[in-house]
């Protein structure tokens, strides 16, 4: 039985039309925070993340971890019984979240232009490569396609280093969190006006969006940052250290944390030190300022150091690996690992939701992981009856 969350969204219904990352890890999001999520899927294909890998018992544990508590029901949108079908859903829907090639509901009946004139209160969101104008914008395109052409892989990685690709989709993730941000705008601005409307996300905008230092650094100074390892470009020491056993991770935000962490080292010489008096200077000094600490740090494990640079609140931490990080307790306290059910799997445990709010209980259950096309039954009596 699907649990729908308590949450801000409650009684909202949400109809989507996504497949893969982008569209189901928004729809997601707004299942965690409350609405209702009908997932409609391509008869007998279904979702195509259904079939990505790991397995579990033969089901897509891919899948599962993006589409927790929410109904699926497949229907062939060319087919004209199947149409009615989802247009009777549509008909009580608040928000249709879509992440198909711009134009392709367009060709069949269920574009922005006719949905609004049916659906006048109906929040319309979709998420594409390149967004619905531009001279790229009927090209397709994956994650890894937009973080090359979106800069981020040029400043990703060591010097010199090849192309290197972030660890996650962040190019699929960003968008759908920017899209799930551009929903809640939209639920509000409603609530004003009475009226839904469009959210046009491009995959390509957002890694745009969240160039922060690099982009800043071109349209100020006209520099192309490139790739340089964990070091910040603008703030030091802020970068990975070789210690007696492994690597830390240092980040001295100012002039203060700074003291404080060549306190720790036994350096107190550096702050007064031209070359490291200021962020300024240890940013032009990296490299020196590099070797000085490392000659430090690896007389000692890194659970040393950290031991002692928390006891003066020095910003510093391990690089763990993913068992590490899933099973560290901090994470394990904010509830950030959550059960849901799935009939043939069984109990499958996956990433919780970041938000917490004071007014609802971040709950350890999240509801269960469909079949494709298992609420048919349930959704054609509620909506076509």
């Amino acid at each position: 039985m699907t649990l729908f969350m308590d949450g801000p969204l409650k009684n909202l219904l949400v109809v989507d039309l996504t497949r893969v990352l982008v569209g189901p890890y928004c729809t997601m999001m707004l299942s965690d925070l409350g609405a209702r999520v009908i997932k409609v899927e391509a008869p007998g294909i279904g979702d195509d993340s259904r079939k990505f890998g790991p397995f579990v018992k033969d089901n897509s544990a891919y899948f599962m971890s993006l589409n927790r508590g929410k109904e699926s029901i497949a229907l062939n949108l060319k087919d004209d019984t199947d149409k009615k079908i989802f247009l009777n859903i549509l008909n009580k829907a608040d928000i249709l979240v879509e992440n198909f090639k711009p134009g392709t509901l367009e060709k069949w009946g269920f574009g922005w232009k006719d949905m609004c004139k049916k659906y006048p209160k109906l929040i319309y969101a979709s998420a594409s490569g390149f967004g619905q104008t531009g001279p790229l914008k009927e090209l397709p395109a994956y994650d890894m396609v937009v973080q090359g052409m979106g800069g981020l892989m040029s400043v990703t990685g060591q010097p010199n280093s090849e192309p290197t690709r972030v660890g996650t989709s962040i190019g699929d993730i960003t968008a759908a969190l920017f899209t799930t941000i551009g929903i809640n705008a939209a639920l509000y601005d409603r609530e004003k006006t009475g009226k839904g409307m469009f959210i046009d996300v491009s995959m390509l905008d957002c890694q745009i969006a969240i160039l922060e230092n690099a982009i800043a650094r071109y349209l100020s100074k006209n520099e192309i940052p490139k790739p340089m390892g964990s070091r910040h470009p603008s703030i030091a020491p802020f970068e990975a250290f070789k210690t007696k056993d492994s690597y830390i991770i240092i980040a001295a935000g100012n002039d203060k944390l700074f003291e404080k962490l060549c306190n720790v080292l036994e350096l107190n010489e550096l702050p007064q030190n031209e070359k490291f008096k200021s962020n300024s200077s240890r940013c032009e000094n990296m490299n020196d300022l590099k070797i000085i600490m490392e000659e430090k740090l690896k007389s000692l494990n890194t659970k040393d150091w950290i031991q002692k640079m928390e006891k003066d609140k020095i910003p510093c931490g391990p690089i763990f690996n993913i068992k590490d990080a899933v099973e560290n307790p901090q994470v394990k306290s904010r509830n950030m690992i959550v059960d849901t059910f799935h009939k043939v799997v069984g109990d499958f445990k996956t990433a919780g939701n970041p938000i917490k709010m004071s007014s609802y209980k971040d709950e350890t259950k999240r509801g269960d992981i469909p079949d494709l096309d298992e609420h048919r039954k349930k959704i054609i009596e509620e909506f076509c009856n």
